[in-house]
């Protein structure tokens, strides 16, 4: 039976969502795999999480250590050595904090790494077939992934089905003790808050998010009357803040802001994982774009083939009308 491990990021007690995705990705490895959570930091929050997680897992690896209060990757990769298995595969999210930990990881385990899986199509024998993404989600790749010793493996935020928690039925084991050294040549000192702008996005529960579609700063206007209209704000990807069209603080994507809107309008956004892994919450997402290959369409819950600068107008118009 395959064992498989998942990590388990959370912040001030509050996981992150790709703890709900974790078991529907174990179940495209392996239907009848284990699958273990694993949970690292310290104090009350470390406590809360791993009793959270017993609602979905059926077993809560525990990791007690003052020096794992802040998620520092060079620590936590000591201490997984000494409790996964040589022969597991271990999965953690495709964020900066998984690209750090994961490649080295793997070659302490002296086993497979796979980046950024978005699928897998099961196992034969001891090759693993899974399914990423190149050229900003234009490209599928099918590949093979040797996991005769164990693989650490990748996965991208949003790309699978969350699970329901149930009644908390798993049980905790405490490996706090198993660590070993954690001495570390780098050391957390602070966590800086990046500047809040004139709209903070991550409040709205509607955001109209413009991307490269929007052509010309002047056009932003147009952008402003629909979310004026749908009573929400303008947001964008990093191109427009490239641009310098809007301020930092108004992008959305994993070198920008974090959201959790009820509804995402993607005004012509080609939706890149960099851009997806800023949305969280499980969105009704509405994505307008010229190109009817873009790979926001994968994600969208309505996806419409036209020029948002055509589109965006009538909308407007209609709300207004009603």
């Amino acid at each position: 039976m395959t064992q498989i491990f998942a990590y388990i990021p959370f912040n001030n007690g509050v996981t992150e969502d790709v703890a709900l995705e974790y078991p529907t990705a174990a179940l495209k490895i392996d239907k009848s795999a284990s699958l273990t959570a694993v949970v690292a930091g310290s104090g009350a929050d470390l406590d809360k999480v791993a009793n959270d997680m017993t609602s979905i897992y059926s077993e809560v690896i525990k990791i007690d250590n003052a020096d794992f209060a802040y998620p520092n990757a060079e620590v936590i990769r000591k201490a997984l050595v000494n409790i996964i298995p040589a022969d597991a595969i271990f999965l953690v999210a495709h964020n900066t904090f998984g690209m750090d930990l994961a490649p080295g990881l793997s070659v302490k385990m002296d086993c497979a790494y796979a980046a950024d899986m978005v699928d897998f199509e099961g196992i034969e024998e001891t090759t693993l077939k899974a399914v990423r993404q190149e050229l900003g989600g234009a490209v599928s790749t099918h590949v093979t992934v040797d996991i005769s010793c164990g693989a650490v493996m990748t996965i991208r935020p949003g790309a699978f089905t969350p699970v329901e928690g149930g009644a908390a039925g798993g049980s905790i084991v405490d490996k706090s003790s198993d660590v070993g050294d954690v001495s570390a040549k780098r050391k957390f000192l602070e966590i800086v808050a990046a500047e809040v702008g004139d709209v903070d996005i991550t409040k709205s529960d509607v955001l109209v998010s413009i991307g490269r579609g929007i052509e010309d700063e002047d056009n932003i206007e147009i952008a402003q009357e629909l979310a004026e209209a749908m009573n929400s704000v303008v947001s964008c990807s990093r191109p427009i803040v490239d641009a310098k069209w809007l301020e930092k603080s108004r992008q959305v994507g994993t070198s920008g802001q974090t959201v959790k809107p009820k509804v995402y309008m993607a005004m012509g956004i080609s939706g890149s994982f960099q851009h997806l892994g800023g949305i969280k919450g499980n969105p009704f997402i509405v994505a307008v774009n010229k190109n009817p290959k873009a790979p926001i369409f994968q994600v969208a819950d309505v996806g419409i083939v036209e020029d948002i600068l055509d589109f965006m107008p009538e909308l407007t118009e209609a709300i207004n009308n009603l």
